[in-house]
């Protein structure tokens, strides 16, 4: 990455007061606790709607979009971090908007190649006691207070997926994207796996799902694997270019203002 193109850091955003944030998590910790009372579980429902759509409304003029996953957790001087910013920078190159799920560590590093790049970075960011605040390379950031809610945008808007080293988060985001294609609910779009070490049990054992037929040869062949940033982005282009007709640098369409986009 070129010198003249990195940014000056700039100091995060203020976390969500921790009492707001105790507060939703909680409120979303009763909703998934069972059968609530009707008037409870509508109000739930209508809250749950009205955030979905918040979420179309600011997202539908985010253009081509690439969702980046990985931990909030890595810090500025790991080589995941370097890796992850070389890769936003590369996605925003190629016409890409670079989607994360907003906060620090893997999501902060590729929201802010696409910065280093003059491209667009979009983060949804889940709101938590911990680790829920927005890092500061986003051009558009979206609140979210369910996990699900959060998840959909980041799948719907996009098409491609690379993901980083991470944790649970992270691996529930990888292997639902997998179902969704496998289970032909999604698009087959390209998903790149990197850090070939870090995930080398995990490649194992997809290996082992196709031996013992729990899944089948295509479904693991569609995986991309590689730690080279040039030729992941380099395949991802190639496949969203060929397969779904995107243009090479291609643009957000033309707004047109309806209900607050």
């Amino acid at each position: 990455m070129d010198d003249d193109q990195i940014h000056d850091p700039v100091p995060p955003a203020n976390p969500l007061p921790a009492d707001t944030a105790v507060a939703v998590a909680t409120e979303e910790t009763k909703f998934l606790r069972g059968p609530q009372r009707r008037g409870y579980e509508f109000r739930q429902a209508v809250s749950v709607f009205r955030e979905m759509i918040h979420g179309f409304r600011k997202l539908h003029f985010a253009g081509p979009c690439v969702t980046v996953f990985g931990s909030a957790r890595f810090p500025e001087a790991h080589p995941y971090y370097a890796l992850a910013r070389e890769v936003g920078a590369r996605l925003a190159r190629k016409g890409f908007t670079v989607m994360t799920g907003g906060g620090p560590g893997i999501m902060e590093a590729a929201n802010r190649g696409a910065k280093d790049a003059g491209g667009r970075s979009i983060g949804c960011n889940i709101v938590l006691p911990q680790e829920q605040y927005a890092n500061p390379y986003l051009d558009q950031m979206i609140d979210f207070e369910h996990f699900f809610v959060r998840k959909l945008m980041l799948i719907k808007y996009s098409y491609a997926f690379v993901v980083l080293p991470g944790g649970y988060g992270t691996m529930d985001e990888l292997f639902e994207v997998l179902t969704l294609i496998q289970t032909g609910k999604l698009q087959d779009f390209p998903v790149a796996l990197m850090g070939r070490d870090f995930y080398a049990p995990g490649i194992e054992m997809i290996h082992q799902m196709v031996e013992r037929k729990t899944i089948n040869g295509l479904d693991r062949d569609k995986l991309i694997i590689g730690d080279d940033p040039k030729d992941v982005v380099d395949r991802v282009t190639e496949v969203a270019m060929k397969r779904f007709g995107l243009l090479y640098g291609a643009q957000a369409p033309k707004r047109r203002w309806w209900l607050g986009e």
